[in-house]
C-alpha cells in the first residue's frame, strides 16, 4: 500500500539511503529536544539512566515502580530504546533488563506477488516520523525529535515522541480467608511514535508496566491504498458497493531486535521449555504433564509450539530468594508467512554482531553475500555468549469494508514477562509481605 508518486520518489532515493555510511548508522544519527507538553511525574535525577536529560526517559509510576531508559532515533528503525532498567518497590537499585530494543523490519509482501516491501530499510521508516497533537498523548509529554535524513521538504524537527502513563485495570485481586479484599489498579508507562509509509501509518508502542512486564506492539492504521483495488485474481476482498473494487491482500511481518543486558551483563543464557501431556496411567485421576528444560547454547531458529516457551536468564543476578533473574517471551497472535526463509520462524537467537541490525535486507556490509543479509543466514552454529533475540510476529491483512476510512488500528506484538526478577509480586501489599513461600495465601 504505497502512494505511486511516493513509490517512485522513495525508490529513487533507496540507493542513496542504502549507501549511508556505517559510521552514521553506528551512531544512530540521533538528536532531539526537550518536552513540548507538561512533564509526567519523574523519578529523582540522581538515579537516572546513563544519558543526557534530552535523551532520558525516567518515570516513577503511582504504584511505586520506576522505569529508566535512554532513547535515540535513526532514519531506518526510528525510535531505539537503550539501557532499559526496572526498579520496583523494595529494590534498592535499578535492575537492568535490556541493552537496546528496536523494530528491526516490517516486511510487507502482497498475495499476488507483484509487490514486496521492507518498510524499515527500503523506505526509511524513521524518516517518516509525523507530528502528534497534544490530544494524541493524553496527560503526557511530546518530545521534539530531530529526524535524520528527512524526506524532501519535511521539517527535520518533529514533535513525534510521546511518553505518558495509563491505567490498565486490575494489577491483582485477592479475597483472604478473613474476607478482606486486596486489590490494586495497575499503571503503565507508554512510549510511542507514529511513522507514515505510503498510505499506512504505523504506531510503534512500548508499554512498561509497574509489575515488570514489557509489551511491544505495532499498530497499522491510515488508509487502504486505492491503487491496490485491483485484486481481480481472487486474492483480495471486495471494498465498497458491489464488487467493483477489490483490495489486494497482503502480510505485515514485524521483527523486533532485543539485546538483553540483565543485571548489567550481556553474558546471558537462553533456555527453552517444552511440556508433554500424557494420558492417565496406573490409577491416576487425570493426565500428567512433564516439563523439560533445554539449554540453548548455540544459535537457534525457533518455532512456537503448544506449551513451548523461551526465557533469557541472568548470569550474574539473583532475586532475594536466590533464584536467577530472567525474562520470559510471551507470544502474541501471529500468522506465520512462509514465503521467505527469514519469516519461517517465530524467534531467532543469534550471537551478538554489531553489523547485524535488520532482520531482512540488512543494509550494513557484514562481509558481503557470504555473510547473508537476513537473520536466517546468521544462525550458523555459533556459541551463544551474548545472545540477541529477534521476534517475528505476522499479520495477514485481508481488507474489509470497515477498513474505510480511516482504517481502524490492527495490532500485532508480544510481551516480556519477568520471571523471578523479584522474590514476590513487586506490588504485594505490606500486609501480605510475609507470605513468601508459605502455604497459606491469605491473612
Amino acid at each position: 500500500m504505497r502512494v505511486p508518486n511516493l513509490i517512485s520518489g522513495r525508490r529513487a532515493r533507496t540507493g542513496a539511503l542504502v549507501g549511508l555510511s556505517v559510521a552514521a548508522l553506528a551512531t544512530g544519527a540521533a538528536a532531539g529536544a526537550g518536552p513540548a507538553a507538561a512533564q509526567p511525574k519523574a523519578a529523582p535525577a540522581a538515579a537516572a539512566a546513563d544519558c543526557s536529560a534530552a535523551y532520558r526517559i525516567e518515570q516513577k509510576l503511582s504504584t511505586g515502580t520506576t522505569w529508566r531508559m535512554c532513547w535515540r532515533f535513526e532514519s531506518k528503525s526510528g525510535l531505539i530504546l537503550e539501557k532499559i532498567s526496572y526498579q520496583p518497590p523494595g529494590e534498592t537499585k535499578p535492575i537492568r533488563v535490556l541493552n537496546s530494543a528496536k523494530i528491526a523490519q516490517i516486511h510487507v509482501p502482497y498475495d499476488d506477488g507483484t509487490n514486496e516491501y521492507n518498510d524499515i530499510t527500503d523506505y526509511n521508516f524513521g524518516s517518516g516520523l509525523v507530528n502528534m497533537a497534544p490530544a494524541e498523548c493524553p496527560g503526557g509529554t511530546i518530545r521534539t525529535v530531530k529526524v535524520p535524513d528527512p524526506f524532501n521538504g519535511q521539517n527535520a524537527n518533529v514533535k513525534g515522541l510521546c511518553t505518558t502513563t495509563r491505567s490498565r485495570g486490575h494489577a491483582y485481586r485477592m479475597q483472604s480467608d478473613s474476607n478482606k479484599v486486596f486489590q490494586a489498579q495497575g499503571k503503565d508507562l507508554l512510549i510511542y511514535t507514529v511513522n507514515k509509509v505510503g498510505w499506512y501509518e504505523y504506531i510503534t508502542e512500548w508499554r512498561f508496566s509497574d509489575d515488570g512486564m514489557i509489551n511491544m506492539n505495532v499498530g497499522a492504521t491510515g488508509s487502504l491504498s486505492p491503487f491496490d483495488y485491483d485484486a481481480g485474481d481472487g486474492r483480495g476482498w471486495p471494498i465498497g458497493k458491489g464488487a467493483k473494487s477489490s483490495a489486494t491482500s497482503h502480510s505485515h511481518n514485524v521483527f523486533w531486535r532485543l539485546d538483553f543486558g540483565l543485571d548489567g551483563s550481556s553474558n546471558t543464557k537462553v533456555e527453552q521449555y517444552d511440556s508433554v501431556v500424557s494420558p492417565p496411567a496406573g490409577g491416576q485421576q487425570g493426565p500428567t504433564n512433564k516439563t523439560t528444560r533445554t539449554a540453548v547454547t548455540k544459535e537457534l531458529a525457533g518455532d512456537a509450539a503448544t506449551m513451548r516457551w523461551w526465557r533469557v536468564v541472568s548470569a550474574t543476578g539473583k532475586n532475594k530468594d536466590g533464584h536467577a533473574r530472567s525474562y520470559e517471551f510471551v507470544p502474541g497472535a501471529t500468522t506465520k508467512y512462509s514465503g521467505r526463509p527469514f519469516t519461517q520462524h517465530d524467534i531467532y537467537f543469534t550471537q551478538y554482531n554489531s553489523c547485524e541490525q535488520y532482520a531482512s535486507n540488512n543494509v550494513r556490509s557484514c562481509g558481503g553475500p557470504l555473510h547473508g543479509y537476513s537473520v536466517d543466514k546468521w544462525v550458523n552454529g555459533q556459541t551463544l555468549t551474548h545472545p540477541v533475540a529477534w521476534v517475528n510476529v505476522g499479520f495477514h491483512h485481508i481488507a474489509r469494508d470497515e477498513d474505510q476510512e480511516p482504517m481502524p488500528v490492527h495490532w500485532q506484538g508480544f510481551s516480556l514477562a519477568p520471571r523471578d526478577v523479584t522474590a514476590m509480586n513487586p506490588l504485594t501489599p505490606s500486609a501480605l509481605a510475609g507470605q513468601n513461600g508459605e502455604p497459606n495465601g491469605g491473612s
